[in-house]
C-alpha cells in the first residue's frame, strides 16, 4: 500500500467540484436536495431506498439516453440540476467559450429536463444557455465519470487495457500521433488503390475512349446549335411562304393609296388643325410622329427581310445532314449537346490518365513509403513508453493490492506485437493477473470475479488519480461481493483517490462508510400516499446510528453504538492523513444541517 506520507506530499485539488445536486419527479424520488463536499462522499441505506437512483439521475444530468419512464408517476416532467464549481479548469473553461457559454463566475449549473409526454424531447440547458444532449455530455463527461459494476467489467476489454496503460505512461499524445499517421497511410494506400484501379478500367476501355473522344470532337459539336439548325431549317422549308408574307406587309403599310402611310397624311392635317387652336395637344403631335417613324422602319425591315429569303435546296440539305448528326450524338452521348459535350471531355480525361498514372502512382507511392516511416517512427516512441510504463505500472498495481485484500495478487501487462501496425500502434496490450498462490497469470476474464475485478479497476484508479482528468467520481457499489478488512481496505484506496478527485460512493458496507468526509442517507417513506425516497446529511449521533445499522445491530442499542463509533475512531486513525483536498470554491462541510426535499 502507499504510504499516506507519500500521498499527503503529492495532493492536488480536483479542478472542479460537484456541490449540489438537485433532483424533483424522477423514479420515486419527489424532490430531494443533495449536497456535496470535497472529498469522499458516501451515499448509504436500506436496499431499494433509491441509492441507485440517485446515480441514475446523475448519469442523465452528463449526457445518458433520457426515456420518459423515468419521470415519477403523476408528474409531468423530471428535472434534475447540478451545480459545479469549476475554479481555474482551464480545458473545461475553453470548451465552454468554444460554445459560447458564459462561465466568468466559476459556477456551471447543468440541468435536463425529462417530459412525460410520449414522443417529447428532453431538453438541457448549461448555464441558462440551451445545448444539445452532444453538447451537455461532452461537458457532463469531463465532470464527471461513473463506475459502477459494470464498468469494472470494461476492464475485460483490449481497448480499455491499452487506454489504462497509455494513461499511466503519459502517452495519450504519441498515441493520437500514431493514429494520425495510421490514418494518413490507410488514406495514402486507398488513393493508390482507386488510382490503379482507374488506370486499369481506363486500359480496359482504351479502344471504346477513343472512338468516343474522336466521334465527339470531330463533329465540333456547339452548346446551342440544335435550336440554330431548326431554325434555319424552318426558314429555308418556307422560303416562298416567308418571302409572300413579308411582300403582304409591306404592301399593308404603303402599297398604294389605301394603304397605312398614306392613310397618315389626313391624320395629320387633323393634328395641325388641333394644334392651331390648342396648343397644349403637342403632345399627340410627338406620339404621331414616333408612330409614323416607327411604321417607316417596320418597311424597311420587311422589305430587307423579304429580300433577304432566298430558295437554296443545297443548304437545306446540308442542315439537315447536320441535324442528324447532331441528334444521334445527342441521342447516343446523354440527351443533349451538352451532356455530349461533357462525355467527350470525361473520355479524354480518361485517356489522359493513362498518360500520367505513372508519374502520379510514383508520387503517391512516395507518399505511402512517407507515411509508413512516420507511422513506425511513432509506433517506435510509443512502444518504448509502454514498456517502459509496463513494469512501473505492475509494480504499483500490485503494491496496491495487499490493502484491497489480494495479498498474493500479481498483476501483469502484456505487450503482444501485432503483425502490422495499426492505429493503435504496433502491439496489443492485455493485462494479466494471478490471484491466488501458485497460480499462473491469466487474462482477466479467466480468472477474476467480479469483486476482484472491482478491486482491480479500484487499484488501478488508485495509481492513475494524479492522471485522471474528470475531477468527479462515482462508484456505484463497487464493493459487491467484499466485506470485513477487505471492505475497510476498499474504504482507504477510495479515501487516497479522493485526495485528488472528489469521490461520490454507494455502499453497503460500514467499513467504507466510516471513511466518508460527508455521509448522506437515503430513506424510502411515502408522501400523499406515494412511495418517495428522502435524504439526509449524517453527523455526530445520526452518523453513529446508519453505521450501527450498516453494521448489522441494533442501531438503537448502546453495543451497536459503541461498535460503530468504534469503526468511525479507527477509520479516523488509519487514514488520518486523507483531508480532502481544497475545492474550487467552499463547498460546506458535512457539518451542516439535513436537507430534505
Amino acid at each position: 500500500m502507499i504510504g499516506s506520507s507519500a500521498v499527503r506530499s503529492n495532493r492536488q485539488p480536483p479542478t472542479a467540484l460537484l456541490t449540489e445536486l438537485r433532483i424533483r419527479n424522477f423514479a420515486i424520488i419527489d424532490s430531494v436536495v443533495l449536497p456535496l463536499a470535497p472529498g469522499l462522499n458516501v451515499l448509504s441505506g436500506e436496499t431499494g431506498a433509491g441509492k441507485s437512483i440517485i446515480v441514475g439521475a446523475l448519469g442523465l444530468l452528463i449526457g445518458e439516453r433520457a426515456t420518459a419512464d423515468v419521470v415519477r408517476a403523476g408528474a409531468d416532467r423530471a428535472v434534475v440540476e447540478g451545480t459545479f464549481e469549476i475554479g481555474a479548469a482551464v480545458e473545461l473553461r475553453a470548451r465552454l467559450d468554444d460554445r459560447g457559454i458564459d462561465c466568468e463566475a466559476g459556477t456551471l449549473v447543468l440541468k435536463r429536463e425529462v417530459p412525460a409526454a410520449p414522443g417529447a424531447r428532453a431538453r438541457a440547458w448549461i448555464n441558462g444557455t440551451a445545448v444539445t444532449a452532444t453538447v451537455l455530455s461532452d461537458i457532463g463527461r469531463a465532470l464527471v465519470n461513473v463506475h459502477g459494476q459494470h464498468e469494472a467489467q470494461s476492464l475485460l476489454d483490449a481497448e480499455a487495457q491499452r487506454r489504462i496503460l497509455d494513461a499511466f505512461s503519459g502517452a495519450q499524445e504519441q498515441a493520437e500521433m500514431v493514429a494520425h499517421h495510421h490514418a494518413a497511410l490507410v488514406e495514402a494506400r486507398l488513393l493508390v488503390s482507386q488510382l490503379k484501379a482507374r488506370r486499369d478500367e481506363a486500359q480496359r476501355r482504351a479502344d471504346y475512349l477513343q472512338h468516343v473522344a474522336r466521334e465527339i470532337g470531330d463533329a465540333r459539336l456547339v452548346e446551342g446549335e440544335e435550336q440554330r439548325l431548326d431554325d434555319e431549317a424552318r426558314r429555308l422549308t418556307h422560303a416562298e411562304e416567308l418571302r409572300a408574307l413579308a411582300g403582304e406587309l409591306t404592301g399593308v403599310l404603303e402599297g398604294d393609296d389605301t394603304s397605312v402611310l398614306p392613310q397618315l397624311g389626313a391624320l395629320q392635317k387633323a393634328l395641325g388643325a388641333l394644334q392651331r387652336i390648342d396648343p397644349s395637344v403637342a403632345r399627340l403631335q410627338e406620339l404621331y410622329d414616333a408612330a409614323y417613324y416607327a411604321l417607316q422602319e417596320l418597311v424597311r425591315e420587311s422589305l430587307a427581310y423579304g429580300e433577304g429569303i432566298e430558295h437554296d435546296p443545297a443548304r437545306l440539305a446540308e442542315l439537315e445532314r447536320r441535324r442528324d448528326l447532331v441528334f444521334r450524338l445527342v441521342k447516343k452521348y446523354g440527351g443533349s449537346v451538352v451532356a455530349a459535350l461533357e462525355t467527350g471531355r470525361e473520355a479524354r480525361a480518361e485517356l489522359a490518365l493513362l498518360d500520367s498514372a505513372a508519374l502520379d502512382l510514383r508520387e503517391l507511392d512516395a507518399r505511402v513509403a512517407a507515411a509508413e516511416v512516420a507511422l513506425r517512427d511513432a509506433a517506435r516512441g510509443l512502444t518504448k513508453a509502454r514498456t517502459q510504463a509496463a513494469s512501473r505500472l505492475e509494480q504499483q498495481v500490485e503494491a496496491q493490492f495487499p490493502g484491497l485484500g489480494l495479498a498474493a495478487g500479481k498483476f501483469h501487462v502484456v505487450l503482444a506485437p501485432r503483425a502490422e501496425i495499426g492505429a493503435v500502434g504496433a502491439e496489443d496490450v492485455e493485462f494479466r493477473v494471478a490471484l491466488n498462490v501458485g497460480h499462473e497469470a491469466r487474462a482477466l476474464s479467466r480468472v477474476a470475479s467480479g469483486g476482484e475485478l472491482a478491486r482491480v479497476m479500484l487499484a488501478l484508479k488508485t495509481i492513475l488519480a494524479r492522471v485522471d482528468r474528470v475531477p468527479t467520481l462515482i462508484f456505484d457499489e463497487v464493493d459487491a461481493g467484499i466485506g470485513g478488512k477487505v471492505g475497510q481496505q476498499v474504504g482507504d484506496a477510495m479515501r487516497r483517490v479522493a485526495e485528488h478527485h472528489q469521490v461520490f460512493a454507494i455502499t453497503h458496507l460500514p467499513q467504507i462508510a466510516s471513511r466518508a468526509h460527508h455521509h448522506i442517507r437515503v430513506q424510502k417513506g411515502a408522501k400523499g400516499g406515494v412511495t418517495t425516497a428522502d435524504i439526509e446529511v449524517l453527523v455526530g449521533d445520526a452518523r453513529v446510528e446508519e453505521i450501527a445499522r450498516m453494521l448489522g445491530g441494533d442501531s438503537d442499542s448502546a453495543t451497536s453504538r459503541a461498535h460503530a463509533r468504534e469503526q468511525l475512531a479507527a477509520a479516523s486513525a488509519t487514514a488520518a492523513s486523507a483531508v480532502p483536498a481544497t475545492a474550487p470554491r467552499s463547498a460546506g462541510t458535512s457539518a451542516r444541517s439535513p436537507r430534505r426535499g
